[in-house]
């Protein structure tokens, strides 16, 4: 496990806001008196010693983010932040971590202020502006092997995200979720309940390949589009940055657990357990031929043993596991799966609704919504 990068540890917590943002202009439906459901994510490199025990962090991560949110809930944001934009939420909490919380080695806070928008700041303090669109089409891929299953004609509601980095504007609301909306109205006129294969350019309508096709028509309209991201079914999708592509595949394990450096008396010392969220992240240069990173079937296959080794299990008694904490079973399964499928090159591994751990060989840009 020594040969892994140190793990990223994330949380979430949600709270109930109102909130009215004067600098929009006048009718804009945010301008005046509204609320949401906020979702607040915080990624952070914690060193060894900063939480209470060993396998606590995503625990004590966790506590701080409810701590620091605690003023907005059930609260008008304006009397904490002048103009609080999903963007400025997120500037408030960072700032609040780093300096009341002592949160070390932040990389990543986001807002979700819907289920479909939301601003993530980077490690760079950038702000990418991201908002989630859904359309319905049927496709077939005409490449992949005889007796292939997506080699029939069949359908998706296909979901895709578009992220834009905010900072390479250089204006105050620059990139809005009402721009990313109109850019986005004439793609989802061209695609929704239409059979991509007869669309110009569609042709092997792959996960893979719809997103680097919308990025190159987004683009030029779009200069600050970071990512787009493409889900083909709940549980696998493809990202494309517009140098490279990588695909996920999401898997629940329904498991039992505990951890041995928990002190007597800790509720995690004790035997519990979680519906985790598990997501498998590979990178690979695309097939010329299937038009694909590597089929989603088969990364499924290749999985299947470790997959059946956890689920409905406890994962305390795992071979080789120095405690059941999030980012050591994140690091056990790299290190397990990576024999079967080279071009895994992160897991995340979610105890509860963004709360878990990541283990990466490459960058943890994307804060892909849970």
């Amino acid at each position: 496990m020594s040969s892994f990068p140190s793990p990223l540890f994330t949380a979430s917590a949600g709270f109930e806001s109102a909130c009215q943002i004067d600098a929009l202009p006048p009718g804009h439906r945010s301008r005046g008196l509204h609320g949401h459901s906020y979702l607040a994510t915080v990624r952070a490199e914690l060193p060894n010693g900063w939480a209470p025990f060993p396998g606590s962090e995503v625990h004590a991560l966790r506590d701080c983010l409810e701590r620091c949110i605690a003023p907005l809930d059930h609260a008008l944001l304006n009397q904490h932040i002048t103009q609080p934009t999903d963007e400025n939420v997120a500037r408030w909490i960072r700032h609040r971590l780093e300096t009341e919380f002592k949160v070390p080695g932040i990389t990543q806070v986001g807002i979700q202020s819907t289920a479909h928008s939301g601003v993530d700041l980077d490690a760079n303090g950038h702000a990418h502006v991201w908002r989630r669109y859904r359309f319905q089409a049927a496709h077939q891929l005409p490449n992949v092997p005889m007796g292939h299953k997506c080699g029939r004609m069949h359908g998706h509601g296909f979901e895709l995200i578009l992220h834009a980095n905010q900072d390479l504007g250089g204006r105050d609301l620059s990139i809005d979720y009402d721009h990313l909306d109109d850019l986005w109205a004439p793609f989802h006129a061209q695609l929704n309940y239409q059979c991509l294969n007869e669309i110009e350019g569609l042709s092997n309508p792959t996960s893979e390949l719809i997103s680097s096709w919308l990025w190159e028509r987004l683009k030029p309209k779009l200069p600050e589009l970071s990512w787009v991201t493409v889900y083909e079914t709940g549980s696998s999708g493809a990202n494309f940055d517009g140098e490279r592509y990588r695909i996920w595949k999401e898997f629940t394990l329904d498991s039992a657990v505990k951890l041995t450096r928990a002190p007597d008396g800790h509720p995690l010392a004790g035997i519990h357990g979680h519906t985790f969220t598990l997501r498998l992240h590979l990178n690979a240069p695309l097939d010329e031929v299937h038009g694909w990173a590597m089929d989603f079937s088969d990364v499924k296959q290749l999985f299947d043993p470790i997959y059946k080794a956890m689920d409905h299990h406890p994962l305390h008694e795992l071979a080789g596991l120095p405690d059941a904490d999030t980012a050591s079973l994140a690091a056990w399964v790299l290190q397990h799966a990576k024999a079967q499928l080279p071009p895994l090159e992160r897991v995340d591994l979610y105890e509860t609704r963004g709360s878990g751990a990541i283990v990466s060989h490459g960058p943890v840009e994307e804060l892909i919504p849970v």
